[in-house]
């Protein structure tokens, strides 16, 4: 919702004011030159990034307009969760989770908490550690190492089509300006013309550059930024699991 309140707000500035000016809506409305912005785009996208890194970008697309899950609810609920299998752990021993990791859906601590076992992501790694943990194979500090690496790989994963959309953004403006000098080598080229069309002409080939930059600026490199945000919330989630089951391992007890 906010973005498309953004985007609102940028068309209605930009074209307003241009309104205000005394200029003429009519004169902006050039496609051929958004064919050229948008496919150029489209094309520098598909050759800078690998089948993995494309469908990873489309499958971000429509997270972009969605709100995010992690409110407070949803922290309060992981938190609860948390405090739940630790105590069980600290009562009944670590094994007694085995049944409840094994299979989260049918427990009972893990149903209790329905937006947990919406959310993929962290379901596995709650579970992935927790039997880890159980296992007794690994200790304190190799556990956080091992923590650590999966987080920081997330967060490069999550990384890869905030890259892609931030790079197609910065190479619009260039695109602008290819269809900007396209417009005026076409303008050149009917020099012969009146004076009053040749500066129609060459007026139509400035809008390549200002969509360039309006496109770039104004919509596709702000959802780059909201990717970036997107995927620093999950990694926080993370962060949150660590910690906790980290200082369970210490000797903490939940209180």
């Amino acid at each position: 919702m906010l973005i498309l309140l953004g985007y609102l707000v940028v068309l209605g500035t930009v074209f307003g004011g241009y309104l205000m000016t005394g200029g003429s809506l009519g004169a902006l409305y050039q496609p051929a030159e958004l064919v050229i912005i948008a496919g150029a785009g489209i094309g520098s996208f598909i050759v800078g990034n690998n089948g993995k890194a494309i469908k990873g970008t489309l499958k971000a697309l429509p997270l972009l307009f969605r709100r995010s899950k992690y409110t407070k609810a949803m922290y309060m609920d992981l938190l609860a969760l948390l405090y739940r299998l630790m105590a069980k752990s600290r009562q009944m021993g670590m094994f007694s989770l085995e049944r409840d990791i094994e299979n989260p859906r049918e427990s009972e601590i893990f149903a209790s908490y329905p937006r947990i076992l919406a959310d993929s992501v962290m379901l596995e790694f709650i579970v992935d550690y927790l039997r880890l943990i159980i296992s007794g194979h690994m200790n304190t500090f190799e556990i956080e190492a091992l923590m650590d690496e999966e987080i920081e790989t997330h967060e490069s994963e999550a990384e890869v089509p905030a890259n892609s959309l931030a790079l197609v953004g910065d190479s619009l403006p260039a695109f602008g300006i290819v269809a900007a000098v396209m417009g005026v080598v076409h303008a050149l080229g009917s020099a012969d013309r009146p004076a009053a069309e040749l500066g129609a002409l060459i007026a139509h080939a400035m809008v390549g550059t200002f969509l360039g930059i309006l496109l770039a600026y104004g919509f596709i490199s702000p959802l780059a930024s909201v990717l970036r945000q997107k995927s620093a919330e999950t990694s926080k989630m993370m962060q949150c699991v660590k910690v906790t089951l980290l200082s369970n391992l210490n000797g903490y007890a939940p209180p």
